[in-house]
């Protein structure tokens, strides 16, 4: 059984248990462990059946409902699916490489983070409420038009404007792109099965929910507690110093 194992089968099985590895921390991140450990049982039971015991009868059962099976899965664990391919594309291996072929100057990166992080702390101060995505590598267009669009540069007093208590965009979040604000007052996606503290409110809900959905980071700035808060990769830093922030949104320090 063992004289034809080679460098390839072994490669084979470190493949298939790094992707079965991935799968179960998104699944109980996720809050559907459970059924992720029945659908591998039943996974186990079919190979038993078909592979090694080769009962036919119920082995062609089971592979009729394998193949149907797949397909229920795709449709019910499709948020899942797209929250591993952000995290997979995110990762910082395939972001290097993907910085082979798109290259920006550190200088024009970073052009942003000033005027976010001083507008962060004004409302933070004031308790003013606000909500901020920064765009990175996954396109963010489909949010972008839930709001009001427009291309404006990054401005401390601008940002601050749109998200006072009397505008008609404060309630939405602003997302920033290509250092420039692209729309104010989107709506983002909801996190529904995740633990956060009560005391949290929508606003950290839908930066996590943004989070989880999309490779953004989301900065959250409370208007019951005057705190910031940042959302990156399911991941919630909560009360966060203005310096973190600004070591965050360089680079030189991970939510």
């Amino acid at each position: 059984m063992f004289v034809s194992f080679g460098i390839k089968d072994a490669i084979d099985i470190l493949l298939v248990a790094f992707l079965m590895y991935q799968i179960y921390k998104l699944m109980k991140s996720s809050g559907t462990l459970t059924i992720f450990s029945g659908v591998v049982s039943i996974i186990v039971v079919w190979v038993l059946v078909s592979q090694v015991l080769e009962m036919r009868l119920i082995g062609g059962i089971l592979d009729k409902f394998i193949n149907v099976g797949f397909i229920v899965l795709v449709i019910l664990f499709q948020d899942e699916i797209r929250r591993f391919l952000v995290a997979l594309g995110s990762n910082k291996s395939w972001r290097f490489l993907y910085s082979l072929f798109r290259k920006r100057s550190e200088t024009s990166k970073e052009k942003y983070i000033v005027p976010v992080v001083l507008a962060c702390m004004n409302m933070a101060k004031k308790k003013t409420g606000a909500l901020i995505v920064i765009q990175r590598e996954m396109d963010l267009f489909t949010y972008i038009q839930t709001g009001e669009m427009f291309n404006a540069d990054v401005n401390a007093r601008l940002i601050e404007t749109i998200f006072f208590k009397n505008s008609l965009l404060h309630d939405g979040a602003m997302i920033i792109a290509d250092n420039e604000i692209k729309a104010a007052g989107c709506i983002l996606p909801i996190a529904h099965n995740v633990a956060i503290p009560k005391e949290m409110g929508l606003r950290h809900r839908s930066g996590l929910g943004m989070s989880l959905e999309t490779d953004a980071l989301v900065i959250i700035v409370s208007e019951e507690r005057g705190s910031i808060s940042v959302a990156h990769n399911g991941k919630l830093s909560i009360d966060i110093s203005v310096e973190d922030l600004q070591q965050i949104l360089s680079g030189e320090k991970e939510v």
